[in-house]
């Protein structure tokens, strides 16, 4: 029988480290044009609610069971410009008029190629930050914040794809020993 040891107990397999990327090279889509430039994405997150259920007699534990996903709002931050998109949507939704944008957030290699993205759905502008001006600091440079409400996200089937791909690249391009052959010995019988 062919088998294979869990890593770290004597395998052959090889070590291999794949560079985490970093996380400034990215570009934030929304309606198929690339929105800008922005300096921050925060809340791109998603959790699980549990709910809590004490049974009678069970005092060890507490049973917690799956409940609804819940996704905290996109923050997104960028220098001021002349173009005003963000600020436009902004003041949209403040007359009542909302206008619901679905987008993807893509981080990117070195070469600024995107590596994997995730989708948002159905956003909608709830709050502007404009600049802090301070006379004091000369360098500063005015950022506005918007943040999104949305309906969820989703890391879409092209963008894991794409991230086997080039872990199976990376895995290929070291020199794997062929699997050994490891006795587990005769079932008891």
């Amino acid at each position: 029988m062919v088998g294979f040891p869990p890593f770290g107990l004597g395998s052959n397999l090889p070590s291999v480290r794949l560079e985490p990327y970093m996380t400034y090279n990215f570009v934030v889509e929304m309606g198929a044009i690339i929105v800008g430039g922005f300096t921050s994405v925060t809340g791109l997150e998603s959790e699980i609610q549990v709910e809590e259920y004490r049974e009678g007699g069970e005092n060890h534990y507490v049973h917690q069971f799956p409940d609804r996903v819940t996704y905290p709002r996109l923050v997104l931050s960028h220098g001021l410009t002349d173009i005003d998109v963000l600020w436009n949507w902004y003041w949209l939704a403040t007359e009542g008029r909302i206008v619901r944008q679905s987008g993807t957030i893509m981080l990117l290699d070195n070469q600024r190629l995107p590596v994997m993205w995730w989708n948002f759905r159905n956003a909608y502008p709830v709050k502007w930050v404009g600049p802090q001006f301070d006379a004091s600091n000369p360098t500063q440079v005015g950022v506005e914040q918007l943040e999104l409400v949305h309906e969820g996200l989703v890391k879409p089937i092209g963008s894991q794809v794409l991230s086997a791909v080039r872990a199976g690249e990376a895995l290929s391009q070291t020199r794997v020993a062929p699997p050994r052959r490891v006795d587990l010995g005769a079932p008891n019988r």
